[in-house]
């Protein structure tokens, strides 16, 4: 029995556990730390990414198999499906492909981890310690950390996730649908039609809204992109995800 108490407290803990594993906070070098930072940050970003994936190859199934019966017949459960990804993007016509296709897809994992660093403190802010919000996302529920910094008059939070896994999904989800980051979108979408790789850097030039400190928030991207050489993971990403 009380084995059995223990292994609840423990599948609780780990349930609700804020932050990166112990084992990272205990390391002294910074180059190592850093290291590890990506390390434990990598698969969350894949995993978020290969989500949006599996989506955006329903919407080109759906699309392809629709118009070829000239959107006659349609099947019940893939239309629930496409109504439940409308809404999810906030796309503004049901029936548009491109503008799914446009919003439906992957975020350059260099960005994601050059963002993750600067906006938790390379995992050290009391944001993720306390509320698994990597990337500094906010909320006006009221439901959330209040920022120490806060100006007089503002209401929003810092938004609380039970898991890592959920910050990464919400920040994905955050760059492909909110209107701040249509630049970004666009420049994804020029990137397909040239048969070029969207990268990192190509998307920092679109996350100026992203922050108020505007252009120096860019320039910080774009240095930790290149100092770590986050740019491998977006040519390793593709390469899979073109396989």
């Amino acid at each position: 029995m009380l084995f059995k108490i223990l292994l609840i407290v423990a599948l609780s803990l780990e349930l609700f556990a804020t932050g990166f594993p112990m084992y990272y906070y205990n390391i002294k070098s910074s180059k190592k730390q850093k290291q590890e930072f990506i390390k434990i940050l990598l698969p969350l970003v894949e995993k978020s990414n290969g989500k949006v994936l599996l989506e955006r190859r329903f919407v080109q199934d759906f699309f392809l198999k629709a118009q070829k019966n000239s959107f006659r017949g349609l099947d019940e459960k893939s239309l629930r499906r496409l109504i439940h990804l409308y809404r999810k993007y906030k796309i503004h016509n049901l029936f548009n492909a491109e503008e799914y296709l446009k919003k439906i897809d992957i975020v350059p994992v260099s960005l994601a981890i050059a963002q993750g660093a600067i906006e938790s403190g390379w995992a050290k802010s009391r944001f993720i310690l306390e509320a698994n919000n990597i990337f500094g996302q906010w909320t006006y529920t009221g439901k959330g950390l209040v920022p120490t910094d806060r100006a007089e008059g503002k209401t929003h939070t810092l938004r609380i996730y039970k898991t890592l896994q959920g910050s990464v999904d919400s920040y994905v989800l955050n760059l492909n649908r909110n209107n701040a980051y249509k630049a970004l979108r666009d420049l994804r979408e020029n990137a397909h039609k040239n048969g070029t790789i969207f990268n990192g850097l190509m998307a920092s030039k679109a996350m100026i809204k992203y922050s108020q400190r505007g252009g120096e928030y860019v320039k910080l991207l774009d240095s930790i992109i290149t100092s770590n050489n986050l740019l491998y993971y977006d040519y390793e990403s593709s390469l899979r995800n073109s396989l």
